[in-house]
């Protein structure tokens, strides 16, 4: 994963990541991953408060595009919608199990 563009935006606790993750000779990234991968890369994240969305990869090509919203506490996070909150405990507690996804 690569971190193209970095935005902190105090006002709702929280710094926005877009990046791209180039997958050559490997399948599509899962949620999972991209959250583990952009919690690496913003220091002093904490996984649980990782959002992603947006994600986008092009047909035919390896390529993945994204935002990863890394809230710092959890009064913040609960600003995500509940549908996005339900999709990333889903992945988190396969996580937990021993799965993925």
């Amino acid at each position: 994963m690569q971190i193209i563009e970095r935005k902190e935006n105090p006002l709702l606790g929280r710094v926005e990541l877009t990046f791209e993750w180039n997958h050559v000779n490997q399948p599509t990234p899962t949620l999972s991953e991209m959250v583990n991968a952009a919690a690496k890369a913003e220091p002093g994240a904490n996984r649980e408060l990782v959002f992603v969305k947006n994600v986008n990869t092009r047909y035919g090509r390896p390529f993945t595009t994204g935002i990863a919203l890394v809230y710092d506490s959890v009064e913040n996070a609960s600003f995500e919608p509940k549908f996005v909150q339900d999709r990333h405990q889903k992945t988190r507690a396969s996580k937990e199990t021993g799965g993925d996804e």
